[in-house]
């Protein structure tokens, strides 16, 4: 055992997957959820997700070596603020953030804490949804401010690790960059293309709308938070992602069937770089 006991601060797809993956991989004794309903904790509970459940949030880290909060971006900050104090000696912080810079400048007085992203998800919302294989062949992406401690660090990687996910170390400035490229311009692209779709077109829609729409379903309640607290590198990535398409206006203006599948082999090139 890594960890004789986690806590999870927020306990829905990720949260919930953590606690079920922590318990499979035998990397916690013991997983305690930390939320605001007692309904939807007594679920997770009762699904096998969690040993114990409360709403107190320093009830819920009284005993705890390792606690990771899996709430919106903006409201990480807030939350280990207010609890760091508590730990208890040796506890370890992190976080599931999808944007990094602010929250770990704004963390970095707290020796504690030490930032992460997997890069692992779905579209779908809740615990009901959670997976213990979540994090199995995934990315996560740790970010130490330069005044983490290098042992906090290799146990947070360790942890990740232990989970399946192979760990990648990026500064949080260099994460945020790469992060608005690769997961929040395509999700601004999804939901673009779904909004430009006229209804009356669905009935026909098949595997190509739903493919590339997909993470368009994600609850927008966590986006909007993770947009604006990554504003300036996903306008950088919008103005990128512009030029591309407007390239591509211009060669179909045209008519330009070479310009058209040397455009279209660019990407096909970068697509099969990533892999199935």
């Amino acid at each position: 055992m890594l960890f004789d006991t986690l806590a999870i601060f927020g306990v829905g797809l990720l949260g919930g997957s953590l606690g079920l993956a922590a318990k499979a991989k035998h990397v916690a004794r013991r997983v305690i959820g930390v939320g605001r309903s007692v309904s939807r904790l007594q679920e997770a509970k009762l699904a096998g997700i969690l040993d114990e459940c409360t709403t107190d949030p320093i009830v819920g880290i009284t005993r705890a070596d390792l606690v990771i909060v899996c709430t919106p971006v903006d409201d990480i900050v807030r939350q280990i603020r207010e609890i760091a104090p508590h730990c208890p000696h040796g506890c370890l912080i992190t976080d599931v953030g999808s944007t990094k810079r602010d929250i770990v400048e704004n963390l970095c007085g707290t020796a504690s804490f030490v930032g992460s992203h997997p890069m692992a998800g779905s579209e779908k919302k809740g615990a009901t949804y959670a997976r213990a294989d979540l994090f199995q062949n995934r990315v996560c992406i740790v970010t130490p401010h330069k005044n983490s401690e290098p042992a906090s660090v290799r146990r947070i990687a360790q942890f990740w690790e232990a989970l399946g996910s192979r760990v990648v170390e990026m500064s949080p400035e260099q994460h945020d960059r790469a992060v608005a490229y690769i997961s929040h311009l395509p999700h601004a692209v999804a939901a673009a293309l779904a909004g430009a779709v006229d209804p009356v077109h669905l009935a026909i829609a098949a595997n190509g709308f739903k493919d590339t729409t997909r993470i368009a379903a994600a609850e927008p309640a966590i986006w909007e938070p993770i947009f604006r607290t990554n504003r300036d590198e996903v306008l950088a990535a919008c103005d990128r992602f512009a030029e591309q398409f407007d390239t591509f206006r211009k060669l179909l203006a045209a008519d330009d069937g070479a310009g058209l599948i040397h455009w279209l082999n660019e990407g096909k090139r970068v697509r099969d770089a990533v892999g199935s």
